[in-house]
């Protein structure tokens, strides 16, 4: 009976620490966090007031449009690889982690 409890205790315990969870994807690790500066649209160069950055420039080659050929906002790649993408206000609507 003393086995009996004991597998009842211990199962549920290893199996706990059997888990694994990657955070290279997810949003709580702070490479790719909006809280972090680097992804932050208050960040100059993330900035809808940057001219890279901005609709209103032609030659801005970091847009991102429909399939109708709107632009709806643009990219940045942050210095940790993480490329974040803002709509044209600048709020933060993306991510795609780093492929380090």
């Amino acid at each position: 009976m003393k086995l009996l409890y004991f597998f009842l205790i211990a199962l549920p315990i290893s199996s706990a620490y059997g888990q694994i969870y990657n955070l290279n994807n997810s949003p709580y690790n702070m490479q790719n966090s909006p809280y972090n500066m680097d992804n932050s649209p208050y960040n100059m160069r993330n900035s809808p007031f940057n001219m890279d950055n901005s609709p209103y420039n032609a030659s801005s080659t970091n847009g991102v449009y429909d399939n109708a050929g709107n632009r709806i906002g643009y990219e940045v790649k942050a210095p940790s690889g993480v490329t974040n993408y803002f709509d044209n206000s600048g709020n933060r609507i993306g991510y795609t982690p780093s492929k380090k």
